[in-house]
Parts: structure tokens; sequence; C-alpha cells
């Protein structure tokens, strides 16, 4: 059964984000995984590279 209290909220439990563009990235939130733990930090452990467009360039 599934926590309801520790799904990622940025990603919805998918792992995956998109933009305006519909462009797919991997959550940066959780990490790609949809699980929040508390304790957790919404940070990302490295910085995020982007284009000019401030498009993720995984």
């Amino acid at each position: 059964m599934v926590d309801r209290n520790n799904v990622c909220r940025a990603c919805e439990g998918t792992g995956m984000l998109a933009d305006d563009e519909e462009w797919q990235y991997r959550c940066t939130v959780c990490n790609g995984d949809g699980h929040f733990f508390p304790g957790d930090s919404p940070e990302p452990a490295n910085p995020i590279n982007v284009d000019e467009n401030n498009r993720l360039l995984d």
C-alpha cells in the first residue's frame, strides 16, 4: 500500500516534471523516485545545468 504522506507533491509521485513546452525531466525535488520523506532536502544535491531558455540540460 502506498503511504500518501510520503508522495512527492512536486511530481505527484511520478518522478517526472514537465515545463510549459511539455519537455519532461526527472523531478529535482525527489530525485526522480516519487517519494519525499520527512528530513529530505528539497534542494538538488548538485547545481542544475540549464540553457538560455532555462530548460534543463540532462
